[in-house]
């Protein structure tokens, strides 16, 4: 079979239905393995992205056109053919002649299924509206259901709408190698989102930007946490959970590249990732560990006799508030997560606390909008710890404010 967007693209989904990797990762490997064109690139990305964003609606369709079982790769076949019928604007009888053209031994079925996609695409577009909002907007029941109860049911229909919608461009601009400024000349058609965090939005960021170390695509929710912090120049800082980096040079950048940052993470192939992005954008004052920060450091530890002024928890979290940008998180995610995670998030604060020296900050930050994981573990955190007084905590929403979710808190030990 010739190698095209759209064959990478069934490879890509048939990689992602074995569950062991989530979509970034996938799409990564294949782009490096097989390189395309820019135009090829787009329409693999936006296939496999848009397949998995959008599955639930896509998997209703299926039911309406085809009753007998499918396997999965006539199902996957299927997937990306009607979300080119129905969500781009490829020309419908492009879409099913290439489709089918992959379709080998269940070619006719394909043809069948997506010929009639076509012939009753208006009434399909119509039946689809009726549906309840989990199938309508393609998310799982128990999310639909936490965020109706959370947010209300409105605020709930506008945050699944977003998490359907692709992410925007933001590039944060590294004041340690450019300005925002310098750029905005280069880049006549940038908009100046934040021009206090040197944050700009794009349609297209060049590559020598990233080549160069002139700056990091970082969406702007993830600058609170760092913020909050208000690391100082000169101080002793620590990113516990660091990869892959944006806060990290984020902080060294507002230490205008003094003072020492020490950056942790526990897997390899994210310390690699995380020490690339510390040396492009040229944070020099930032030292890279890999280490397990819930084990007590052993004798040559960076830990072993720490007291750090100002320590960033961004800890792992359930992602419910980036879902916009990792698409596949809310076919992966189980009620069972909103239990596992709060208790791993407060163990990461008891290791945290004691390397605090005493009127240091603690900042703790997640990209979930869960209150488990956010302002329930800042109350479990504050009855375990007296030394800890909360200033203040921070929440983002991506249906309020058009950015990714994200929470942090920020304490002061006593």
């Amino acid at each position: 079979m010739q190698i095209t967007a759209r064959s990478l693209c069934q490879r890509a989904l048939l990689e992602w239905e074995k569950g062991r990797i989530f979509s970034d990762e996938i799409l990564h490997g294949i782009v490096e393995k097989h390189p395309l064109a820019n135009s090829d690139r787009g329409l693999l990305t936006e296939l496999f992205y848009g397949v998995l964003r959008h599955q639930r609606r896509l998997d209703f369709l299926i039911a309406r056109l085809r009753e007998a079982e499918l396997d999965v790769q006539t199902r996957n076949l299927l997937r990306a053919g009607l979300y080119q019928i129905f969500h781009l604007r490829v020309p419908e009888h492009a879409a099913v002649f290439e489709t089918v053209a992959m379709a080998g031994k269940s070619r006719g079925v394909v043809n069948a299924v997506l010929r009639r996609a076509v012939r009753e695409k208006v009434a399909l577009e119509k039946l689809l509206q009726q549906q309840k909002l989990p199938v309508r907007e393609s998310h799982p029941d128990f999310l639909v259901e936490r965020w109706t109860g959370q947010f209300g049911l409105e605020a709930a229909e506008q945050l699944c709408r977003i998490n359907n919608t692709p992410s925007h461009n933001f590039f944060r601009v590294n004041t340690l190698k450019q300005t925002l400024d310098a750029l905005c000349a280069l880049q006549p058609d940038a908009e100046v989102f934040n021009a206090e965090k040197g944050v700009l939005k794009l349609k297209r960021i060049p590559v020598e930007w990233l080549r160069d170390g002139w700056g990091y695509v970082q969406d702007p929710s993830t600058l609170i946490a760092p913020d909050l912090l208000d690391p100082q120049p000169d101080e002793r800082i620590l990113d516990a959970c660091a990869a892959p980096g944006g806060k990290t040079t984020y902080i060294a950048q507002k230490m205008n590249g003094t003072g020492e940052v020490l950056a942790c993470d526990l897997y390899e192939s994210r310390v690699i990732r995380l020490k690339e992005n510390v040396h492009r954008l040229g944070a020099v004052n930032v030292r890279v560990h890999q280490l397990d920060f819930l084990i007590p450091p052993s004798s040559g530890s960076p830990l072993q006799t720490a007291s750090f002024d100002r320590i960033l928890l961004d800890v792992p979290c359930s992602n419910t508030g980036v879902i916009r940008r990792r698409v596949d998180v809310r076919w992966r995610l189980t009620e069972e997560d909103f239990i596992r995670m709060p208790v791993h998030q407060l163990a990461l604060v008891r290791r945290a606390v004691p390397l605090l020296r005493a009127g240091g900050v603690l900042v703790y930050s997640t990209c979930s909008l869960e209150p488990e994981e956010n302002a329930q573990v800042v109350e479990s955190a504050l009855r375990e710890f007296p030394e800890l007084e909360l200033d203040r905590s921070l929440s983002v929403q991506p249906q309020l404010e058009g950015v990714d979710g994200a929470f942090a808190a920020r304490f002061h030990k006593r």
